[in-house]
């Protein structure tokens, strides 16, 4: 395994969409285009399976040092109630765009720091947005919650607005880690909240963790994974830290670059977490994701509905996802559109009553069946090209340019059809860029992406 950790740690996307966001043709984009294409993919999307909506909530009220979000960091409370009507009106413009009244399938509140919301203003968001839309048949609705400031009350009311999902992050208990990135909170405080949201009756309870963190040591792993095996939530994000302090500034500079675990010592980490969690019943869905065999993640995997998007991996998939908020990216399929990055930004077109649309992608028809194929590998670790909407001129090159991955046991191929084994999830990502035909066209000259390992 080290061997094949030397060779194939590179920089490379995590492929929350295809293309990915650096080779986006921007220049080529068109809000025009983007209202049409989502106006279209609206019509057939509402009717069959829904929509989904992606509300960023940005603020926070101290930095953590790990973290590549867009976030705000403020103890002023005041500002919540003004995004919130924001937000709410950036809805409005868009239910303006359509024939009918919206069907919502999926609901995912990130950040930032959602529970930095009251209870009371996150009530009259989400009661904003469905005075102008419907629950969908089956629908999900999830929320990121900080183990140190989500209250009971935010469960409950969250809880009793539909939501059954949540996910708290963890990262890591050890002290010395904690300090680094500036995220202390206590596992009293994580039991707490997690089995507050059992008690109240969430269904599916989330830990997101995190590995190659600085000063972290395989004892801290051993520590984290046994601590979570005493609370046993029902799905693992086992994240690795992305290092991309060119992109943040001094963001993640709370340490030093000798102090972050190497590619040897921090797979040596992964691979003592990955173990305990198989020991404890998780089952590997995805990239850096398990669940229990009971959740509705692992029946999505175990189904072939598991999706990927740019909320993470969710449960089933649409067509259609809305971001509301500064920052957020929407998804028409054949579109996407990002928000304005800058809060002020943001306000300032929100209160003109236009879309706050910056920048976007028209997806080509090539990026269409390249997205289906990273798509595939990402949420079934297989991919195939036996007919004509899976098929693409270069499919052979592609094939020839992984033929060292199979020598190495990474995947095999046979049948027109890929399939990634055991030893291969590790390297997804890299299986993946063998077929992102932009980032071949294109190597970046700089710094874009983090480590694949």
């Amino acid at each position: 395994m080290s061997s094949l950790i030397q060779k194939y740690n590179v920089p490379g996307p995590r492929y929350t969409s295809y293309p990915t966001v650096p080779f986006w043709e921007e220049d080529a984009f068109s809000e025009k285009k983007w209202i049409q294409n989502l106006t279209e993919t609206f019509k057939i999307s509402n009717q069959i399976e829904g929509i989904s909506l992606y509300i960023h909530l940005p603020f926070c009220e101290s930095l953590c040092t790990f973290c590549g979000c867009n976030k705000r960091i403020t103890k002023r409370h005041e500002v919540e109630l003004p995004y919130i009507q924001a937000v709410i009106k950036e809805w409005r413009l868009y239910c303006n765009l359509f024939s009918r009244k919206p069907n919502i399938k999926e609901i995912h509140l990130g950040g930032g720091t959602p529970t930095f919301f009251s209870a009371e203003n996150l009530t009259l968001l989400l009661e904003g947005i469905f005075e102008t839309a419907n629950k969908a048949e089956n629908y999900i609705f999830s929320f990121e919650g900080h183990p140190n400031n989500t209250t009971k009350e935010h469960l409950q009311t969250l809880y009793n607005l539909g939501f059954r999902r949540v996910s708290f992050g963890v990262q890591d208990y050890s002290p010395k880690v904690q300090v680094a990135i500036h995220r202390v909170q206590s596992f009293h405080n994580v039991s707490k909240v997690t089995l507050l949201a059992k008690e109240i009756g969430y269904t599916s309870i989330g830990h997101d963790l995190i590995y190659g963190l600085p000063f972290q040591t395989l004892q801290d792993i051993e520590d984290t994974i046994l601590k979570t095996k005493s609370l046993l939530p029902d799905r693992i994000s086992f994240y690795s830290y992305a290092h991309v302090p060119w992109l943040k500034g001094n963001g993640q500079r709370g340490f030093q670059d000798e102090d972050i675990p190497q590619s040897d010592t921090k797979r040596q980490l992964y691979e003592l977490g990955k173990k305990m969690l198989l020991e404890m019943g998780y089952i590997e869905i995805g990239m850096d994701h398990f669940a229990l065999p009971t959740d509705e993640m692992y029946l999505a995997f175990k189904n072939k509905t598991l999706h990927r998007n740019f909320m993470g991996y969710t449960a089933s998939k649409t067509e259609l996802m809305i971001g509301l908020g500064v920052s957020s990216i929407s998804d028409s399929w054949n579109s996407f559109a990002q928000n304005e990055k800058s809060l002020e930004t943001y306000y300032q077109k929100i209160n003109s009553n236009n879309l706050p649309v910056f920048r976007g992608h028209h997806l080509t028809s090539e990026d269409v069946v390249i997205r289906q194929h990273i798509l595939n590998l990402m949420c079934h670790f297989e991919t195939n090209w036996n007919d004509e909407s899976t098929y693409f001129t270069e499919i052979y090159d592609v094939l020839d340019s992984l033929y060292e991955m199979q020598l190495d046991g990474l995947l095999y191929i046979e049948n027109k059809k890929l399939i990634v084994t055991d030893l291969g999830k590790a390297f997804v990502r890299n299986i993946c860029m063998a077929f992102d035909l932009r980032l071949k066209r294109a190597v970046p000259q700089t710094e874009l992406f983090s480590m694949t390992v």
